[in-house]
Formats: structure tokens, C-alpha cells, sequence
């Protein structure tokens, strides 16, 4: 059991970890659970009707309860990691199309867009600032499909990294179902063997 000691430390060291500070951080963060919808549960009946039949095939067929509810847990974790790839695979065309998640900015910062509408509202000059340059980030790929391809994976790897998290949650509560429905099927074999 932990001493007050250390629930004092503890204490202390939540409070130095409470997420992003900085205006963009805190932006970016509040458009996670946009960003992919893997979160997000799937409850439609299309669904469910898929759950079953690959539930049905996981468990051969079998009839016993547990050994299907087991069943359903790697097949809701099978599915998930169907869907776990489709999205990353949507992220890479999207960025081999567009170059990028992100939208393209007209400026470098928030800071030089703050800057530039101060300059467009004060109205001092004869007429408003022009805007800058907008650079397509599309137009920086490389032409080669296979460059083009490792490209948008370098721009988006730490998008990717993050629904990787997705992927081996899936994959772990697929593995743990069915090693428990192998030994139970072997566990079961063996009593009727006896």
C-alpha cells in the first residue's frame, strides 16, 4: 500500500500533467475525437448482423455459451481492425492527393494571420494588405507513385501513430479471446477424454 508520501508525490505530479497549455495545443487536442471517429462505438444492424456471422465462424459453429461469447469478443475486435486499417488507409490517399490532413494556410502562424487582420481593420493604408501566397501542399509531393506514397506517410506519421493505438488494442482483445477459447476447447477435450 502506498504511504501518504507517496500519494503526496502522486499529487503533485498530476498536477504538472493536465494536457496541452498553448492555445494551438489545446485547438488540436479538441479535434481528436473528430479526427478519425475510432472511438466511437458501432452499433448499426448491419453490424451487428456481421458480428454474428463471423462470431458463428469463429467458434465453428459451436453452441456453447461461453466459447461464443468469446467468439464475439475476437470478432468485434476482428472488425475493429478492419475498420482500424480502412481509416489509415484513407488518411494516406487523402494525404497523396491533398498532401496533407491540414487544410493550407494562408500564413505561417496565428500570429501573422492576428497580425495581417489588425493591419486589414486599421484601415491606415490606402487599401487592405493583400494576402500571402497560398502554397498547395499537393504540389510539393513528389511525381513517382512509390515517393509520392512514402511522402505522405512521413507528413502523417504521427497521425498514424496515433490510430496504431486503435489497431493493438484491437489485436491484444483479439488474441485474448481466442488463446481463452483454445484452452477451454482443450480443457473440455480433455474432461471428455476422462
Amino acid at each position: 500500500m502506498a504511504s501518504e508520501r507517496q500519494f503526496a508525490a502522486n499529487r503533485r505530479n498530476a498536477q504538472k500533467s493536465t494536457g496541452p497549455r498553448s492555445a494551438s495545443g489545446k485547438k488540436r487536442s479538441g479535434q481528436n475525437a473528430l479526427r478519425h471517429g475510432l472511438a466511437r462505438p458501432i452499433s448499426s444492424a448491419d453490424f451487428i448482423k456481421q458480428l454474428e456471422d463471423l462470431a458463428r465462424q469463429i467458434s465453428g459453429g459451436s453452441d456453447d455459451l461461453p466459447t461464443l461469447a468469446l467468439a464475439r469478443i475476437a470478432a468485434d475486435a476482428e472488425l475493429e481492425l478492419s475498420r482500424v486499417r480502412q481509416v489509415r488507409n484513407a488518411i494516406i490517399q487523402r494525404c497523396m492527393i491533398f498532401g496533407g490532413l491540414e487544410s493550407p494556410s494562408y500564413f505561417q502562424s496565428d500570429i501573422e494571420e492576428i497580425q495581417w487582420q489588425i493591419a486589414a481593420l486599421e484601415g491606415s493604408r490606402p487599401s487592405k494588405p493583400l494576402l500571402p501566397v497560398m502554397v498547395d501542399p499537393s504540389a510539393t509531393l513528389p511525381e513517382g507513385e512509390l515517393e509520392r506514397t512514402a511522402e505522405a506517410v512521413r507528413r502523417i506519421l504521427s497521425d498514424l501513430a496515433r490510430i496504431g493505438r486503435y489497431e493493438s488494442r484491437a489485436a491484444g482483445r483479439r488474441e485474448r479471446a481466442i488463446r481463452t477459447m483454445i484452452k477451454m476447447t482443450s480443457m473440455n477435450r480433455k474432461k471428455k477424454a476422462s
